[in-house]
Formats: structure tokens, C-alpha cells, sequence
């Protein structure tokens, strides 16, 4: 299968297709995201790809195997990232198990860590969305007295999945503060 060059003329981040307008002039192609590689950050407009040329079910010409040229970074960081930060919740999650379990902390700890993790995880969608459409925004101060309260796990997610205050080093130097603190706290609990 011949390789072809072309670019994304515009893409429907929503509904997750688009179309390639192909470098040797012809109509623009289909393609869905199913179509898209993985490897790398999702498609945006104005993008040059390549792809490989084929027909949908109703024999309608599209593009499939799409992958950027250059200039669209690959998304292992995001990845790994997104790994570290399920395989802490899920250790997190065990340790608190196997603290509860031990009968060194009451059942109502085991509940308040999962509930403040939807808490937090809800206010970092929600101040995502008021900044994306530049309303009345979450205070950094409660975002990280959310952590505190228990609510870091879900923050971590947060801040991997929603990529929402996941740059600012200042922001994740107070949110690890955060996590010791509330760690601690925990710790004070465990012992007699």
C-alpha cells in the first residue's frame, strides 16, 4: 500500500473525524480517530500527515493508518504519566486496605479517600472548563485543601487525565506538600 502525504483540514475533536486534504490535489478523505495513531497526540487542524489511501464499507474513498509528519510530539510522556498516576491511586488504595484491615484506622477513613478523590477530581473538571471558558475560576487554596482532606489521589488522576494543572511547578510543588501532609496526618492516626 502507497503511502500519501496530506493535511488535516480540519478536525472534529467532539465527534472524534476529519478530513485530509491530500498534497496531490483531489478530493479531501475521511478519516475517524480509530484511524489515527496512537502513538502520538490527538489531530488538530493545519496538521501534515500520512496516511494510506482505502475505501469504507459503502466503498467510499478514506484515509487509515494517519500519522503526523512532524511537529506533533509523541505521547509517551502523557502515557507514562497517566501509568504512574493509576499505579499510585491503586497502591494507595491497597495500603489503605491493608491499614484498615489491621484495624489501625476506622472504616470511615476507608470511605473519605475515595469520596474526597471524586471531590477533587470534580472541582479540577470543573475549573478546567471555567478556564477553557474564561468564567469564575476554583481557587488553587481549595484545590489544595482538597488534597489534604484526602482528596490527592483523585487530584493526581486529575491532573494526568484532564491535563489540568499538571505544568504549573509551583502548583505541583504545594500539591506533593499536600500529599506528605495528608500522609502524615495518616500516619499520627496509626499510631498509638
Amino acid at each position: 500500500m502507497k503511502q500519501e502525504t496530506g493535511i488535516i483540514s480540519n478536525w472534529n475533536e467532539e465527534r472524534g473525524f476529519g478530513f485530509i486534504k491530500p498534497s496531490n490535489g483531489g478530493d479531501k478523505l475521511f478519516f475517524h480517530i480509530s484511524d489515527y495513531s496512537n502513538k502520538y497526540k490527538r489531530p488538530i487542524s493545519d496538521l501534515s500527515v500520512n496516511y494510506h489511501l482505502s475505501t469504507d464499507r459503502k466503498g467510499r474513498k478514506c484515509a487509515i493508518n494517519v500519522t503526523p509528519i512532524k511537529g506533533h510530539r509523541s505521547n509517551r510522556k502523557e502515557i507514562g504519566q497517566r501509568l504512574f498516576s493509576l499505579i499510585l491511586v491503586v497502591l494507595w488504595g491497597g495500603a489503605i486496605l491493608i491499614i484498615h484491615n489491621k484495624r489501625l484506622i476506622p472504616t470511615v477513613i476507608l470511605y473519605i479517600y475515595p469520596f474526597m478523590s471524586f471531590i477533587a477530581f470534580v472541582a479540577y473538571a470543573k475549573d478546567k472548563h471555567a478556564a477553557q471558558n474564561e468564567k469564575w475560576r476554583i481557587s488553587e487554596n481549595t484545590l489544595h485543601i482538597l488534597s489534604i482532606l484526602g482528596g490527592w489521589p483523585g487530584a493526581k488522576l486529575a491532573q494526568s487525565f484532564l491535563r489540568h494543572k499538571s505544568k504549573k511547578i509551583s502548583f505541583r510543588i504545594i500539591y506533593w506538600i499536600t500529599v506528605c501532609i495528608n500522609c502524615v496526618a495518616l500516619y499520627w492516626l496509626t499510631t498509638p
